[in-house]
């Protein structure tokens, strides 16, 4: 409903994180609260393996998705002339595609007791990932399922920021040499760092959440302390009711869309410009036909 956000190649991404996480909440969570609720699994062996499956699924899809995310908003920064092949709505789909047949498909081996196996851990009731004939997958799947995606998020942003600090000085010259730059092209930057922001704190509050769980599952395989799986396990329920949290509080164009969409701020001018206004329309600098836009109408100095 809000055609600005339409116009962001990212919101495309942000969808896959709400999809991931509308399954989590409609799926995992149920089966959580009767699991605690009867203290022991009662629900079969079939429903406890898909349990398993859709959770570190879930989890896989989430990471590379920022991932995508990430690399989005670096390509935006450094490879801006590129910015628009790169990001077409077919390769945009068939990224997709990829994350959620890559997520999923790392839980296939043990789905299929090849390489470990999905069920119940008697010690803890919990539906994991399991060793079949002193195997398991676990920690490959941190290595390469989580560590691995992390490191890459972490250069990403450690990039994005010396090209933003290079560039702020690019411009700082600029204008002592040619005074005020364009209040478009400032308010098109502006725009990109809260999003930049946006992704990175989304990230951040990822991390915090099941960076604990990981790290229990593979260093206290043998539950020495029960009550920090109990801990990291809530963390990592929380993590699928923060994002929208997160966009509302630190993004002012997902506010407005909330805005208009629960009919809270109907009577704000505002919010009505922000969200319904013909110039918002394909003007942000994430939309695939961006540069095209601003060849047609080059920035003055």
């Amino acid at each position: 409903m809000h055609p600005k956000l339409r116009g962001h190649v990212t919101t495309m991404f942000v969808l896959s994180l709400c999809v991931s996480d509308l399954l989590f909440c409609s799926i995992n969570l149920p089966l959580t609260a009767s699991r605690y609720i009867n203290e022991e699994w009662v629900l079969g062996s079939r429903l406890c393996q898909m349990f398993a499956f859709v959770f570190y699924g879930n989890e896989a899809v989430s990471l590379l998705s920022m991932v995508a995310i990430t690399i989005n908003r670096y390509t935006l920064i450094a490879y801006y002339d590129m910015y628009s092949q790169i990001y077409t709505t077919t390769k945009i789909w068939i990224q997709l595609f990829t994350i959620w047949l890559v997520s999923f498909g790392l839980m296939v081996p043990s789905l299929l007791e090849v390489w470990g196996k999905l069920g119940l851990d008697q010690n803890t009731f919990s539906c994991t990932i399991l060793p079949k004939d002193g195997r398991s997958p676990k920690k490959y799947l941190f290595v390469f399922g989580f560590a691995l995606p992390c490191v890459v998020i972490i250069v990403s942003y450690s990039c994005i920021y010396w090209r933003v600090r290079e560039s702020k000085r690019k411009l700082e010259g600029r204008r002592c040499v040619c005074g005020k730059l364009s209040g478009q092209t400032a308010k098109e930057k502006e725009e990109d760092s809260r999003l930049t922001t946006l992704m990175l704190t989304i990230f951040l509050c990822f991390l915090a959440c099941f960076l604990p769980l990981m790290i229990m599952n593979v260093a206290d395989d043998g539950i020495r302390f029960p009550w920090l799986h109990i801990i990291a396990s809530i963390l990592a329920w929380a993590s699928s009711v923060i994002n929208p949290l997160i966009y509302a509080a630190t993004n002012r164009q997902y506010r407005a869309a909330y805005g208009n969409l629960l009919k809270i701020c109907r009577n704000n001018p505002v919010t009505k410009r922000t969200t319904w206004g013909s110039r918002t329309v394909g003007q942000s600098s994430n939309s695939p036909h961006y540069v095209e836009k601003r060849k047609d109408k080059p920035t003055k100095l």
